[in-house]
């Protein structure tokens, strides 16, 4: 037995840092009754990282246990929940693997770092699973868009975005930019990647193979981010516990890209029996989840490690959160191939451990035996809350307080000005200021990016076989009812995926919650659980993996419950993929779709009165699905040249942003539509979408919409330099393009 052991043996009474390192009492009992002893301190760091919220789940495994039970038969699914990231086969040999993840906390802490790293992060999960990164998307939330803290932590959070991404060479094809006063001290900085490999590259996160070694790869370990995201993660905002504002983790690009090329070539020459990528706990996850994933144990040398800081404790190096770091297992035979691959590139690699028989994760320092565990118990064996939760007693009275109440605009004055109020409101106003510091075409292959619905990226030059994704959640929906708000999530990233002329058919997803010690949290958590299981499972879409965030808020005021929703969609010829904007005159413009007085938890409620109440709109499932499937059957039959969906702001805003994309007017009437005109332009009714058609084949699209149901109104036509509805109001293009794209400048410069 080591020293450092025995010594821990012979001296139960010691006392631990263990409340200080985020670890409750009877965490703390069980790790004791797992080892038969108390923890030395580099075991204690380990469980402390590993048993938190943001590495374990232990507040929400029960809940996400449904997204398997309810999962629906699909032989796309390749990869499922449980390793880095899911991967969906999407044809000819093809697998797409994508993810989103949080790094809401760092990025208020240090708004560039915190976003640039959650990049780096999310790139090197899609790295891990063998494939190369070609895309991310940044679903972002802030506080009020004038508020003096958005202005610290939105530019900051965008230009980190921006710069390691763009550094990196990922085009950004999507997200969303959204305000709202519950973010407001805890924004979220969501990141999503996808990457593409051939189905036999496909790589998991295992040690197996007695004798094979464990090399370490990338930059090297410095004293950043000790304790980040895994305890950052893990805890509320509280001005009264600064402790738990640990240091931020620190990127750099240009090290990640190499590293990029590296594990390509590394992949191409078939070198490693396992990968696993460095993100929040560091070397204590990436050694323990590849041990406990693997069919033996494993002996780490720690002091092989190579260092930034040479003062940094063996605790410090293995919680260290430093990035653009990998960890292989490779045979000893590959070893001095993989050696010179990593020369090449000038990435620094080392063998610090190799895989055993002994059941054990062990981990030497100087020779001297510091941590020796179970590692399933430090990486899967955590703690398992069933936290009570119960619908909140203000539930009610929220729901009740219905915006029918609230004054509306009649007369077609009131409603011009409405309608150019709403245009420039910061979550419906052109985000250019933030998209035009991304490089949205880097890589040639970036069909659509924002402002489209979906980001389509092409997948082979020759076939021209693509993938289209999207984001979308409403905190505000999911407020009024979280069962409802997770499947409006859902169905609206479906619905943008679908009217992009794409077949959708996987979902990520990143779940932004307040603290699950809080039961009217809790119970918010389990209805979105709850309310998106059951809609995938109607959807036909599996979920197939994602991330949990909790205790956003700051001191007792929780976020807006956030469901981030992700959808992928596989188009079978990208060059028939369909933008938003309207094209070319004497077009005919259809809405697809029914309206209702759908007003609870809208754009115009919250931005025009700052109101919050009632109920969100009603979820149609089958009227998505049905859309979709329409919209699949429309582009492979050339029936539209444009087409976008109905959601925030209503059709007002649809029209307004497919006549501002190409410039292109139109003249629509909404006699038709709604009971008057107010509801007809910004009711937030689901499953809709407008479409325009050349009119020689607006008869074909009209049958082939009553063929699946969906309804189908004749709204006017395109061209001119206005923005008419007949009757009620005109805005030149001019004056609408104005108001758009004057409200991000004007607040951020």
């Amino acid at each position: 037995m080591s020293e450092t052991v025995k010594h821990a043996e012979t001296t139960p009474e010691v006392q631990q840092p263990w409340r200080e390192l985020g670890l409750k009492e009877d965490e703390y009992a069980r790790i004791r009754e797992i080892l038969g002893r108390r923890p030395t301190s580099a075991e204690l760091a380990m469980y402390s990282v590993m048993w938190s919220e943001h590495c374990s789940y232990k507040s929400s495994k029960l809940h996400l246990a449904q997204f398997g039970q309810k999962a629906p038969k699909t032989d796309a699914l390749l990869v499922g929940i449980g390793e880095n990231a899911g991967v969906v086969d999407i044809g000819q040999g093809w697998a797409v693997t994508f993810k989103v993840e949080s790094h809401n906390h760092p990025s208020y802490v240090e708004p560039y770092q915190g976003a640039a790293t959650g990049v780096g992060g999310i790139v090197r999960d899609i790295m891990s699973m063998g494939a190369r990164p070609v895309a991310v998307m940044d679903p972002l939330r802030f506080g009020p868009a004038d508020a003096e803290d958005t202005r610290r932590v939105l530019p900051g959070v965008v230009a980190g975005i921006g710069g390691y991404g763009n550094c990196l060479g990922l085009p950004n094809i999507g997200g969303e930019v959204v305000f709202d006063p519950s973010y407001a001290g805890n924004p979220l900085v969501n990141a999503l990647c996808v990457g593409v490999v051939r189905h036999e590259d496909i790589k998991l996160a295992f040690a197996s193979g007695r004798g094979n070694l464990i090399v370490l790869f990338g930059a090297a370990t410095g004293g950043d981010g000790i304790g980040g995201v895994s305890v950052l993660a893990s805890e509320t905002f509280d001005d009264a516990h600064p402790t738990k504002r640990p240091a931020v983790q620190v990127g750099d690009p240009f090290m990640e890209k190499v590293l990029i090329e590296c594990c390509l070539e590394v992949f191409a020459a078939d070198l490693v029996v396992g990968i696993q990528d460095l993100g929040g706990a560091g070397l204590s996850c990436a050694t323990s989840e590849l041990a406990s994933a693997g069919d033996g144990g494993m002996t780490v040398w720690l002091d092989r490690v190579p260092l930034r800081d040479s003062s940094l404790a063996p605790e410090e190096i293995l919680m260290s959160e430093s990035q653009e770091r990998m960890c292989a297992v490779v045979e000893p035979a590959k070893l001095d191939a993989f050696l010179d691959i990593c020369a090449k590139w000038d990435v620094l690699a080392t063998v610090i451990g190799e895989v055993d028989d002994s059941g054990r994760l062990t981990v030497q320092w100087h020779g001297d035996t510091i941590v020796d565990v179970p590692p399933r118990s430090v990486a899967h064996d955590g703690p398992v809350y069933e936290r009570p939760f119960a619908r909140p007693s203000w539930q009610d009275a929220l729901q009740a307080d219905d915006p029918s109440s609230l004054p509306r605009p009649t007369s077609g004055d009131e409603l011009r000005a409405t309608l150019l109020q709403m245009v420039a409101a910061p979550n419906l106003a052109s985000k250019s200021w933030v998209t035009d510091q991304y490089d949205r075409y880097v890589l040639g292959n970036t069909v659509l990016a924002q402002p489209e619905d979906a980001g389509v990226i092409r997948v082979d030059d020759e076939t021209h076989l693509g993938v289209a994704l999207a984001t979308d959640g409403n905190g505000r929906f999911a407020k009024l009812d979280p069962y409802a708000g997770a499947q409006l999530a859902l169905s609206e990233a479906y619905r943008n995926v679908a009217v992009s002329g794409a077949r959708p058919l996987a979902v990520t997803d990143c779940l932004n919650f307040g603290s699950p010690e809080d039961p009217d949290v809790m119970w918010q958590f389990a209805e979105a659980t709850r309310g998106l299981a059951d809609a995938c499972l109607e959807l036909g879409v599996p979920v197939t993996g994602g991330n949990v965030s909790f205790y956003n808020q700051t001191g007792d005021a929780a976020i807006n419950p956030t469901p981030v929703v992700g959808v992928l969609g596989v188009v079978a010829d990208v060059r028939r993929r369909v933008p938003i904007g309207f094209g070319a005159a004497d077009e005919v413009v259809l809405l697809l779709g029914e309206a209702r007085d759908e007003l609870g938890g809208s754009e115009w409620a919250h931005h025009v009165h700052g109101h919050l109440g009632g109920l969100p709109p009603r979820v149609d499932l089958a009227a998505e699905k049905a859309l979709g499937a329409l919209m699949a059957a429309a582009a492979d039959d050339g029936l539209v040249t444009a087409a976008h969906d109905v959601s925030d702001g209503g059709l007002a805003q649809t029209l307004v942003e497919m006549v501002l994309r190409r410039g292109v007017g139109a003249s629509v009437t909404v006699d038709d539509v709604a009971g008057d005109a107010f509801v007809a332009l910004f009711a937030e009714s689901v499953a809709r979408a407008v479409v325009a058609v050349p009119a020689d084949r607006v008869a074909d699209l009209e049958a082939s919409a009553s063929s699946y149901g969906v309804p189908v109104t004749r709204l006017g036509n395109t061209g001119g330099e206005t923005l008419v509805v007949q009757g009620v109001l005109t805005v030149a293009v001019d004056e609408l393009r104005a108001a758009h794209e004057g409200t991000f400048p004007a607040l951020f410069g």
